[in-house]
């Protein structure tokens, strides 16, 4: 098959100038040049970043996933990409084959429909939740798995044409499920590849103010909106149960609970449940939804 052409979305706040100065700098370094980049500013001019990358200032933060849909629909209308490489703006490529690598994977597997990094700090170490899988002692294990890392990762466009783009309603958390979840729904495979990596600040997500709440409604919204109904109750009292024994602040707490009856009373959007034969093959996978 012949090389898919790439092209790379990057969202930034304007917050990290150094760290999206370092970035950029790997991605023009790479041995295949991306046919396009694409910079979004969420509520920033980009008025101080010096690069050849298309910049689109908008207005409002529209949150990592709302950010990156601008994005994505440049490429598609472009009309010269056919995988998209998305990444963090405090990343960095340490490689410089990464997408000489991403092309070669994705040209040689027709069902290939995401290929997730390995998301490593500087000193090569990869935090626990950075690896998509539940058995996570060995980040360098590759392999089909049914979730992939927001950091760095790569979509088949002619997929995204298929199953749509993200959650932009999320805003910050649990984006990256549901994407996945319906590329899985569509017969279409995710694979980690630790060979592909991606350096990043070992920084906790709980860092964001709005972290537990985001992280607990979007979770109550995706239940709502992929699993199927007899799954419903059972992945929420399993969330409640896990989110009881692993928070320790009693702010986190009502954070946390707040979120929750949040995606309880309000609209989740359209509901496309998945299949069961998805549920299975996810479980085969060593991760079923309920998790």
């Amino acid at each position: 098959m012949p090389l898919p052409r790439l092209g790379v979305v990057i969202v930034t706040m304007g917050t990290r100038p150094r760290e999206l100065e370092a970035l950029l700098a790997s991605v023009e370094q790479q041995d295949v040049p991306a046919a396009r980049v694409v910079l979004i500013g969420n509520a920033t001019p980009l008025t101080d970043i010096a690069t050849d990358a298309t910049k689109v200032p908008l207005e409002e933060n529209l949150g990592c996933p709302g950010g990156r849909n601008v994005g994505l629909k440049m490429l598609r209308e472009s009309g010269d990409v056919d995988v998209v490489v998305e990444l963090d703006d405090d990343g960095l490529l340490v490689a410089a084959d990464v997408f000489r690598r991403i092309q070669q994977l994705f040209a040689t597997d027709p069902k290939l429909g995401i290929i997730g990094f390995r998301v490593a700090d500087e000193n090569g170490q990869t935090l626990r939740r950075w690896i998509p899988r539940l058995r996570a002692s060995d980040p360098t294990r590759r392999g089909l798995v049914t979730t992939f890392p927001g950091g760095g990762h790569a979509f088949s466009v002619p997929m995204l044409e298929r199953i749509g783009d993200w959650a932009g309603e999320f805003f910050f958390g649990h984006e990256e499920s549901d994407l996945a979840w319906r590329a899985l729904d569509d017969g279409w495979d995710i694979l980690y590849e630790p060979a592909l990596v991606l350096q990043h600040p070992a920084t906790p997500a709980a860092r964001h103010a709005h972290f537990y709440r985001f992280t607990a409604r979007n979770r109550v919204w995706l239940t709502r909106r992929r699993l199927p109904l007899l799954l419903i109750p059972v992945s929420l009292g399993l969330r409640i149960l896990l989110t009881m024994a692993r928070i320790r602040s009693v702010s986190g707490l009502k954070a946390w609970w707040g979120g929750f009856f949040e995606g309880l009373r309000t609209p989740c959007g359209p509901r496309r449940p998945m299949s069961w034969r998805t549920v299975w093959r996810m479980t085969r996978l060593g991760r079923p939804p309920l998790i």
